[in-house]
């Protein structure tokens, strides 16, 4: 248990919201998913493996199906999402889209840490394609209708590992040079900060003062997002972890700074800050370049065949 960890201590209530939560079958993502769910809200869940995310529902709902304030809880629902398959994401996006009339908010979870080196089918680098491409091209499709529901949050979860991140625009997909899995997972995770401001930057730009953004780092958290590092760096990774791991999060602590993002009133009133242990904090200064965040918007759009989208006048 985390020695240290913010809680939100907001009571606000999601009746009537709908809620898509990336990644959300496992980890601080499935936790988030029973903490909206518990609020009243519409959780659509949407993972790669939807019979995980399938049986992730069904406990939820079964450790709240006989309490005295079930008429109180909302709905969950599993939609099928692959963050490294363009055609996934766009068939994903298309479903919701015919499905929701409304979103109001929208929190990209899932992600990978420090695999090995691997190409998606469209020829990105896995965490970069899972950890930010994905998510860029998942939020912009469904940004339009996200700005119709008015008072909307858009929560980026990223890393304090964004901090040692730094982006190569000539190689972002690790071709011309060696592959590092830590500094692949930095710099996608610096990638999501800078999204994150860019994406505030350009909703006050289109004058729309309906639509939110955060991005955070949940804190170090014993879930499954590490299970890559054995094959990456030294097989003795996990038993040095198992010393320090008095100071990991629980995925519930975990959780909390997305469910502050997600719900807080003060939060309701912010944007296009970064957020760790349910407070604004100072990102790196890499993630305040105003010039790369403008750069990475320009060439993300580029990657996903859309140069000339702009999902504020669809």
């Amino acid at each position: 248990m985390g020695l240290f960890s913010g809680k939100c201590r907001s009571t606000a209530r999601l009746d009537g919201k709908t809620v898509i939560i990336t990644g959300s079958n496992t980890g601080i993502g499935k936790t988030t998913a029973r903490d909206l769910f518990k609020r009243g809200a519409h959780v659509i869940m949407a993972c790669r493996n939807t019979n995980k995310a399938k049986e992730a529902a069904q406990e939820i709902c079964n450790l709240h199906n006989n309490s005295n304030n079930h008429k109180d809880l909302g709905k969950l629902e599993v939609v099928e999402l692959n963050l490294c398959s363009l055609h996934s994401i766009r068939e994903c996006s298309k479903e919701i889209l015919q499905k929701q009339r409304r979103i109001d908010i929208l929190i990209n979870n899932a992600g990978v840490m420090c695999c090995p080196y691997g190409k998606t089918e469209d020829g990105f680098e896995i965490q970069f394609s899972s950890n930010y491409l994905g998510h860029f091209l998942f939020t912009i499709l469904l940004l339009p209708r996200i700005i119709e529901s008015k008072s909307a949050r858009i929560i980026n979860v990223s890393s304090v590992a964004h901090k040692m991140g730094k982006i190569d625009f000539n190689d972002l997909n690790w071709e011309s040079k060696p592959y590092s899995a830590l500094e692949a997972y930095q710099q996608s995770k610096l990638c999501q900060v800078l999204f994150t401001r860019e994406l505030h930057r350009q909703l006050r730009e289109a004058h729309v003062e309906g639509v939110n953004v955060y991005s955070l780092h949940p804190g170090v958290i014993t879930t499954e997002l590490g299970r890559h590092l054995n094959k990456t760096y030294f097989f003795g990774l996990r038993w040095i972890l198992s010393f320090v791991r008095v100071f990991f999060k629980t995925p519930k602590q975990g959780a909390q700074t997305t469910v502050y993002c997600a719900v807080d009133e003060i939060a309701g009133e912010e944007s296009g800050l970064y957020y760790a242990d349910c407070k604004p904090v100072k990102p790196s200064k890499n993630a305040e370049n105003v010039a790369n965040a403008k750069m990475l918007w320009k060439i993300s759009l580029e990657m996903v065949n859309l140069p000339k989208y702009n999902p504020f006048t669809v």
